[in-house]
């Protein structure tokens, strides 16, 4: 088999431009127990049915968990979990895989007499994955010092156990069933590896939600109108509660039950549902319901079993009608799966449902319903179209993540869970921290990292309690995990485009991100849309954008091979950045590639432009204006931010000054909107500055996106230079002043742009004599009126 080794300084698909990821993936080893003995007393050709057998039950297994098979090593089987999607159960579904191989081994009939027992290690770390070959057979997809661990693990486990890794372990803690054991050597490793067996899967216990709600009162306000109509009116309605995994949906909705029992004196009934990662049982929501509604519990018998069942079914249907369902209903709260036997039993539980709306107001609530199966989303639309049929006093609520593939009905409500207010979550935090036994002083040091989420709050305070570093207090494994499922939601492009946006600090600019991918300007605009649409970037000012959480932009950086970051960075550097102070503001980083005042004056003389001055970016410095030798130099004035595109320093226009006499001899007029089918080149592309003069004529560059501009009036040689006082607009009239036997004068209009670090150049440099310079207002202020032109 072929190794595939994809370059990702080169390599580009139209789908995913970032050919390989660093990855925190799942690694499941199996090796068949004496695999050797076997066959040295087996026939070849029944070497090679046995392997056919054996192969095909593994694969079949691995497929339905959804892993991924990396290589076939002699008689073991190495899969991938994670490779490509991750789903943040990555571990548990590589636990249930390797237990589910050796209950599918034990009963298949093998060759003769032959039982084929098999160890199996599953193991959890960082890898670099190749996501083009991140297929079945894919040899050569992950790098990464958790397969050695993963087959490491196997030799450790007795014949038909699967030995975890501690990462495993605590990725399924309440998920599956473990057992520690003694810390075992590994060869090259110091101190030993602690290692735990795998011993079956447990249902997770509901949620403790013991605490105070903090904040979301005007979510469960809207929510709880809505129920409230939905059983006064009779008229159904479903609500769809959305939030990214932490925000507090299960919160919101323990509330709710909690506090909604009785509208208008009517007592209220809930059925409640969570969706479980378990594929193979696609049906398990609506038998929980089942379960809540007749009082089941898992463990009770067949007769409480159908005990419980009669008495709920006995005042909603006629007594032969209950004879006949229950058989039914306990086989589908055994095996709620989709099996024919199974849907049978759902339709059962749905009317049963409706029957009981006609009777009593009814709320069904179903959480995590992204992780339904088609069956499980078909089965609630028929009870929600039924019940709106009938007009009966019935409500739904589905709690799902923004990036599911929504199914809900047209008329279904939706309530968007968002952050939480920085006071709320230091509320939190603190509460947190006090019921855990932690310094409250930590709050402080916390409420940067939670990202409003309640969900990362309650992770970080465990982990602390857990042991984790205070001083650097790394990401919880239970946030990276939830957060690179979020990743995974999203498309080939959009992925790129926020693991680009993690290298450039902070607000991110569309052109940067373009500059970081290598795409033309605004390739990125869409996705960055995208990615605001799905929650995980805010919009701001002039093209910017901020990660809705810290720990987005840390996955999403991390994602990324050392090589591709630092080229993404580098290219980052050279594109203009946001001035968070100043969000209106682009400041260029690269100051090298501001001209110097002052060189190559001659050059500068033909091109007709003049070297700008320096203001460094970002700074709140006073800028100087030197004029012509032995004339009176403009007055000081205050610092602009210049918009400064992303090309480099525009070369300055030069306009004639008789332009401006000819609109009446007031640089306002100049802003005037050119005639019909005339075209004024200077305000072509040009971004509204305060003042600016038109020219005539077409210039250089005149088509080109030119920024705010510091505008300097140019005499020619034996022109009379006009002093300070004449240089300003009258206060009352605004004029300039006359000006006759002048001959043609022109207006520079210079980009302010940084000079040299270390060494500022003085704007005048290079110029001709008989400088007099005219200065915009700065954005965002309004200067009072007849003020000096130079102010």
């Amino acid at each position: 088999m072929t190794s595939t080794i994809v370059d990702a300084q080169r390599t580009s698909t139209p789908h995913w431009p970032v050919p390989q990821e660093r990855r925190t993936v799942t690694v499941l080893f199996a090796d068949i127990v004496g695999s050797t003995a076997l066959v040295d007393r087996l026939d070849p050709e029944d070497v090679r049915a046995l392997q056919r057998a054996y192969f095909d039950t593994v694969a079949g297994v691995l497929h339905r968990w959804q892993g991924v098979v990396e290589k076939y090593v002699g008689d073991a089987v190495m899969a991938l979990f994670g490779a490509r999607h991750s789903d943040g159960f990555d571990a548990y579904r590589a636990v249930r895989a390797g237990l589910e191989i050796q209950a599918a081994l034990d009963r298949r009939p093998m060759v003769g007499d032959s039982r084929l027992r098999v160890r199996v290690g599953v193991a959890t770390g960082e890898v670099v994955v190749d996501l083009g070959g991140a297929v079945s057979g894919g040899h050569g997809v992950a790098s990464g010092a958790v397969i050695t661990t993963a087959a490491r693990l196997q030799e450790y486990a007795p014949p038909g156990a699967v030995a975890l890794c501690a990462a495993t372990a605590r990725a399924t803690a309440g998920l599956i069933t473990q057992r520690q054991l003694t810390p075992v050597p590994v060869a090259g490793r110091v101190p030993p590896m602690p290692v735990w067996h795998a011993v079956g899967p447990v249902r997770p216990g509901t949620d403790r939600h013991d605490g105070p709600l903090i904040g979301r009162r005007r979510e469960l306000a809207t929510i709880r109108d809505q129920l409230s109509r939905a059983i006064r009116e009779q008229d159904p309605r479903w609500i769809s509660l959305v939030g990214p995994t932490g925000s507090g949906r299960s919160r919101l909705l323990h509330e709710l039950t909690r506090g909604l029992t009785t509208v208008d004196g009517m007592q209220v009934r809930w059925c409640v549902a969570t969706c479980q990662p378990y594929p193979d049982q696609v049906m398990a929501p609506a038998a929980e319901l089942l379960r809540g509604l007749a009082g089941v519990r898992h463990g009770d018998g067949p007769a409480v079993v159908h005990d419980r069942l009669v008495a709920a079914l006995a005042s909603l249907f006629p007594p032969e009608r209950v004879a006949a369902a229950i058989p039914t209903l306990q086989r589908f709260l055994t095996t709620p799966d989709g099996s024919s036997a199974a849907l049978a039993g759902a339709a059962i539980c749905r009317d049963v449902l409706l029957r009981l709306a006609a009777h009593q107001p009814l709320i069904v609530a179903v959480d995590d319903v992204d992780r339904a199966a088609p069956a499980m989303s078909r089965f609630l639309h028929a009870l929600f179209s039924t019940a709106t049929a009938r007009g009966l006093p019935l409500a739904l609520i589905t709690l799902h993540q923004p990036q599911w593939a929504d199914t809900r009905p047209s008329p279904a409500r939706r309530v968007t869970i968002g952050p939480l207010a920085t006071v709320q979550s230091g509320r939190l935090l603190r509460h947190l921290l006090t019921r855990a036994g932690q310094p409250v002083t930590l709050a402080d040091r916390l409420l940067p990292l939670v990202g409003g989420r309640p969900g990362h709050a309650s992770a970080y305070v465990w982990s602390i309690v857990d042991g984790a570093d205070r001083v650097t207090l790394p990401l919880p494994d239970a946030v990276r995990r939830a957060v690179a499922a979020e990743l995974d939601h999203l498309d080939g492009e959009r992925r790129a485009v926020l693991m680009a946006a993690a290298t450039i600090g902070g607000v991110v600019a569309g052109a940067a991100v373009d500059r970081a991918l290598g795409w033309a300007p605004g390739r990125s605009a869409p996705a960055l849309r995208g990615l605001v649409a799905a929650g995980l970037l805010l919009p701001r000012r002039a093209d910017g954008y901020a990660f809705v959480a810290p720990a987005l932009r840390q996955v999403a950086a991390e994602r990324l091979p050392r090589a591709l970051r630092a080229v993404f960075g580098r290219r980052a550097a050279e594109a203009p950045r946001l001035d968070t102070g100043r969000p209106d503001a682009v400041l260029p980083r690269d100051h090298a590639a501001a001209d110097s005042a002052g060189s190559d004056r001659a050059a500068a003389d033909r091109a007709g432009s003049g070297r700008a001055g320096s203001d460094r970016a970002g700074s709140g410095r006073a800028g100087s204006d030197r004029a012509g030798s032995d004339h009176a130099a403009a007055g000081r004035a205050g610092s602009d931010r210049a918009a400064v595109s992303g090309s480099g320093v525009r070369r300055a226009e030069v306009v004639p000054l008789d332009v401006v006499r000819a609109r009446g001899g007031r640089l306002d007029a100049v802003l005037a909107v050119p005639p019909s089918g005339a075209t004024d080149p200077l305000r072509r592309g040009l971004p509204s500055p305060t003042m600016v003069t038109s020219p005539t004529a077409p210039t250089r560059g005149a088509n080109r996106s030119m920024g705010f501009r510091r505008l300097r009036a140019v005499a020619p040689a034996g022109d009379v230079p006009p002093t300070r006082a004449s240089a300003t607009p009258n206060t009352a009239g605004g004029h300039w002043p006359a000006a006759p036997d002048r001959s043609r004068t022109t207006i520079r209009a210079v980009p302010a742009v940084p000079g040299p670090a270390g060494r500022p150049a003085a704007a005048g440099a290079g110029a001709p004599p008989d400088v007099v310079r005219t200065r915009p207002r700065p954005p965002l202020i309004r200067w009072p009126t007849g003020l000096a032109a130079s102010a």
